[in-house]
Order: C-alpha cells, then structure tokens, then sequence
C-alpha cells in the first residue's frame, strides 16, 4: 500500500492528542489501511486489495505493560520508534467518534470490526463500554482480541459476549511455553503467562462456542515446523481455530535484528495450517525430517495449492463466511512476493508458490 499524504500532519495529530491527555475510550488506534479505508488518509491498495475489517487498537498514555519481545508496542523500543509502527504499518490515532461516524458511512464495504485491547489495567472496561456502543450503532459483527493476563473468571469472556462481541482472540503468539517464557514471560520480565493465556483459551471456546474462537500464532520466532503443526492441532482439538502471522521484525524492538522467516517455512506452515483446521490432515499423518521440517502432508495437496486458498490471510469471517480480516500487507511490503495473500490469488501467483513451497527444506524432498 502506498500513502500519498504527509506523516507530519498525522505526527502533529498524535503530539495534539497526547498533549491534550487523551487516551481511550475518547481516542483510538487504528491501522493505516483502515484509515484509507474510512477516507482519512490517502493512498491506494497494491493490486488493487480492499480491506474488509476495521482494525482498532486501545491506546494509553502508559502504553502497553506487555513486554514482549517482537512487538511494536514493547515499551523498551527506542524513543524514536515508538509507537510508530505495530505489525509493520503504522496505526495513527483518532477520536472514537470520528472513527464511529466514518465507520457508519463506509460499513458497506467493512465485513467485521475488530477491537484489540492491550494490557493496562482500563483495557477490559473500556473494551466492554466500546464493543457495546459498536454493537448498539453499527450493522457489523465485532470481534474482540482480548489481553488474557487482564482476565481471570469465565464472567468476563460473558461480559465481551453479551456487549456484543461475537468473536474472541487470542494473541498466544508462540507455538511453545520455551519461547513464549522467553520473549512473553520471565525472560522479558513480561507480565505474560502460558497456562493462563491456554486456560483463558479453553473457557473461550466454553462461553463463544466452537469456532467463535481465533489463536493467533506467529511463524519465525525460533520454533521448528514440527511444533508449530503441534500446536495447530492442539488448537483445532480444543475447538478453536488458528489465525497464522509471519514474523516482522519491528524497527527498535528487542527482535529487530532477527530475521523474517523464510518463506518456504512459512508457506508449509500456511498449508499444514488449512488442512487441519478444514479437517483434511492431521499433525500425526505428516512426517517431519530430522530438522523438524514437513516434507510430506499425508496427502496430495495439489488441488489445495491449485486453489491459492492456504495462502490466503486467516482472520474472523464476515457475515457471507469468507474471510473478513483480510489485514493487506500487514506482513509485508507489497510487492511481488506476498507472505499473506489479501485476494485470491491467480493462476501466475499459485505458480510462484508452488515454486516457493518445497525451498529450504533440508533433506526429505526426494520421498515426496
């Protein structure tokens, strides 16, 4: 996506609003595609991509009391990157009621609203008081990603649903307690803690039902193939469904030097990922080589990558029961290697992955 109006009109927006103290509920972050989307910035969509989820982010003076290593909202990233970007793009900030009259007057091209609440101690009250009021005004599904280190009974993933909410999220991230303790938990001495974030998944899936559930996890943060698989099945047993992210590795964060994963890794990880949760495969039907890398699905895939449809985004559906949160380029820069297609992709784009899918694999192609 490209971006034809000035930063500094926005920068000097965002310095008005923290000097003014305006935080939420009064104020919001949301992504620059949504911005565009709501006519309140400029610029055009590579290839011609449309949005299709309203991406909103609480923000505080305080910021986020997460910790985590990869994120753009860590609060040990440099002053001078901070808060300029999270998950690549940037998320200028705009009074609610703005971005709930605009939302009103473009909701026939939105499909979903998503709320995402960050961990300070106001987040879930806020989130109830907002999901409420976008639940009351606008005609559209809301899904509310929610920081499971502020909640602790099953009364309040009761409270998110009767505001509103029709969908929960849960931002697990990492595909093993290892990783996630080192870069979530003690080893950034983040709040964060995995049987709980696992725990609050369960009573999730309780009180919103079977696949009202999403599991966002992150491709690339040191884990193997194999137990990222793992961990989709584990997610699919329990009733939930997985949203899949590559890792980007944010401007000033702790993980700013630390590489993207290749896109071979991430394109098996995106196939193994359709499969089981559309119930085609299982972890326990694919087998790994001694580098914990899949080289055989258990099945023929072809048609499947024929489709383009693995490589598609994953987000919470719309109404019609397609993707909804579609998040163009939130993974990469356009161009013409894209991590998550935002469109289906055509017949040259499914010839490029197919090229991509098998690169990297360090031993175990041959028995294909």
């Amino acid at each position: 996506m490209s971006n034809t109006h000035d930063y500094r009109s926005q920068g000097e927006l965002t310095q008005e609003i923290e000097e003014m103290g305006l935080e939420s509920p009064e104020v919001i972050q949301t992504s620059l595609a949504a911005a565009m989307t709501l006519g309140l910035k400029g610029g055009t969509f590579y290839r011609d991509a449309k949005l299709t989820c309203l991406n909103l982010l609480l923000t505080y003076k305080e910021g986020c009391q997460g910790r985590c290593g990869y994120c753009g909202l860590e609060q040990k990233r440099s002053e001078k990157t901070k808060g300029t970007t999270f998950i690549r793009v940037a998320w200028p900030t705009y009074s609610f009621d703005l971005i709930l009259e605009r939302t009103k007057q473009y909701q026939s091209s939105l499909k979903r609203i998503c709320l995402s609440m960050i961990t300070h101690k106001r987040a879930f009250e806020d989130s109830l008081n907002l999901v409420s009021r976008l639940h009351r005004e606008v005609n559209l599904p809301i899904s509310i990603l929610c920081a499971p280190t502020l909640i602790h009974k099953t009364e309040d993933l009761q409270k998110l649903k009767e505001a509103g909410a029709d969908q929960l999220g849960v931002s697990i991230d990492t595909a093993t307690a290892e990783i996630f303790q080192k870069y979530r938990g003690k080893g950034v001495r983040g709040p964060h803690r995995w049987d709980h974030y696992w725990e609050i998944l369960r009573k999730g899936v309780a009180v919103f039902g079977q696949g009202q559930v999403s599991v966002h996890l992150i491709v690339g943060l040191g884990e193997s193939e194999q137990e990222m698989v793992r961990t989709f099945q584990q997610v699919h047993d329990l009733g939930a469904v997985v949203h899949l992210f590559s890792f980007y590795p944010e401007p000033g964060s702790a993980l700013s030097e630390k590489a993207a994963p290749s896109l071979g890794q991430y394109r098996r990880m995106q196939l193994a990922r359709y499969l089981i949760m559309n119930d085609l495969a299982k972890a326990t039907t694919m087998r790994f080589n001694s580098s914990e890398q899949v080289y055989d699905f258990g099945m023929d895939v072809e048609p499947f990558v024929a489709s383009g449809q693995p490589f598609r985004t994953s987000g919470c559906p719309g109404k019609d029961g397609e993707t909804a949160c579609n998040r163009p380029y939130g993974n990469e820069r356009p161009g013409t290697t894209l991590a998550n297609y935002p469109f289906i992709p055509n017949m040259r784009d499914v010839e490029q992955i197919r090229g991509e899918l098998y690169v990297g694999l360090m031993e175990g192609v041959e028995q294909l």
